[in-house]
C-alpha cells in the first residue's frame, strides 16, 4: 500500500475526536427512526434493552436456516475509546437460500447482504429494533423481481415484531433510487487477488478491526445455487463511527463499513462501498463534517489500491 493511502487511512481514524455525551444528548433524544429513508422498525416502549436483544438473537439461533455472521456492540466499542454512547447493537445474519436470488439478479445487492438488525435505546422509555426494508433493497439494487422478496419481508417483519412485542412501522420516506449511495470502481484481475489486497490493507492498519468476511459464492453453493465470485469484508473502528452515532444512533445500522468485491459478466472485477455522504444524508448526520470527505477519499484509496488503478 502506498504511503499516501496509509496516511489517509490514519487521518480518517484519528480525526474524529470524542465529544462529551451531554453535547449530543438533545440530538440523540431527537433521533427518530421514522425519518430514516428505507427503515422499518418496532418501538418497544418500557422494555429492557438486554432482554429485547437476547430475544432477537435467540430467535435467529433457533432457526436452522439462518446463520449469525457477526454481532457488534457499538456502545462497548465506544467505551473502549473513552466515549459515551447509549445502548446500540447490530447483528448480521443471513439465509443464502433467500439472499442468493437477489444477487443472481444484481451482484451489487451483496453489499446489503447479509441482513442486519439494529437494536438501540434513544431514550429511557424507548428501545428501537430497526432494519432495512425489502423495498429499500429492491429499489437500490433493482432486485424487486427476485422470487424471495416476499419471504424476506415476512421473515424480517416477524423477527422484529416478536422480539419487540410491537407493531412494525415504516419510515415516512421509503424512496431510494437505483444505485443511490453506492460507489464502485472496476478493474482487471481476479476477485481473489483484489480481495486479498484489500484484506491485507485493512489488516495492515492496527487501528482497523476486520469484523467479518463472507464468500457469497460459497454460501450460495452450500444451498445448491450459483453465483460468480463475490466476497464481502466488514470492518471498522470506533474512533470513526462513534461520533456519527452520538449524533444519530440509527446510523449504527450502516456501521461498520463494508466493501464488496465481485466479478461482472464481462470478467472485470468491481469493488463497491457505501458513500459516507449518502449514509449521512440518510440518517440526518451533518453533511458539512469535513471528516466525511476524508472518509470517502480513504475508501476510494482502498478500492483503487486493491484494483491497482
Amino acid at each position: 500500500m502506498s504511503s499516501h493511502l496509509l496516511l489517509t487511512l490514519l487521518l480518517i481514524l484519528g480525526l474524529f475526536a470524542c465529544s462529551d455525551d451531554d453535547d449530543f444528548r438533545e440530538l440523540i433524544n431527537g433521533n427518530k427512526p421514522e425519518d430514516v429513508t428505507g427503515l422499518r422498525f418496532v418501538d418497544a416502549q418500557d422494555a429492557d434493552f438486554d432482554t429485547i436483544y437476547a430475544n432477537l438473537t435467540s430467535a435467529l439461533r433457533e432457526n436452522p436456516a439462518i446463520s449469525i455472521v457477526a454481532e457488534v456492540d457499538h456502545r462497548a466499542n465506544a467505551s473502549g475509546i473513552g466515549a459515551s454512547l447509549r445502548p446500540t447493537r447490530v447483528v448480521f445474519f443471513g439465509n443464502p437460500s433467500l439472499g442468493t436470488p437477489l444477487m443472481q439478479r444484481n451482484l451489487q445487492a451483496g453489499l446489503d447482504l447479509p441482513q442486519k438488525m439494529l437494536v438501540y435505546q434513544p431514550s429511557d422509555e424507548d428501545i428501537i429494533i430497526a432494519y432495512n426494508s425489502v423495498e429499500y433493497l429492491a429499489d437500490r439494487h433493482g432486485v424487486g423481481e427476485a422470487e424471495t422478496i416476499g419471504q424476506i419481508r415476512d421473515a424480517l417483519n416477524n423477527l422484529a415484531a416478536a422480539a419487540g412485542s410491537g407493531v412494525v412501522e415504516s419510515a415516512n420516506n421509503g424512496s431510494v433510487s437505483l444505485n443511490e449511495g453506492v460507489t464502485s470502481f472496476t478493474g482487471s484481475g481476479t476477485v481473489d487477488s483484489v480481495y486479498m489486497r484489500l484484506r491485507t490493507a485493512i489488516q495492515g492498519n492496527s487501528a482497523i478491526t476486520l469484523i467479518a468476511e463472507l464468500d457469497h459464492q460459497a454460501n450460495a453453493a452450500n444451498v445448491g445455487l450459483e453465483l460468480p465470485p463475490i466476497r464481502l469484508l466488514v470492518f471498522g473502528n470506533p474512533a470513526l463511527g462513534t461520533p456519527l452515532m452520538q449524533e444519530r444512533q440509527s446510523i449504527g445500522i450502516d456501521l461498520p463499513q463494508k466493501m464488496l468485491v465481485y466479478q461482472s459478466a464481462d470478467g472485470e472485477v468491481t469493488v463497491s462501498f457505501n458513500d459516507p455522504f449518502f449514509l449521512a444524508e440518510r440518517h440526518g448526520v451533518n453533511d458539512d463534517l469535513a471528516e466525511l470527505t476524508t472518509i470517502r477519499e480513504a475508501l476510494t484509496g482502498l478500492a483503487r489500491n486493491a484494483l491497482r488503478i
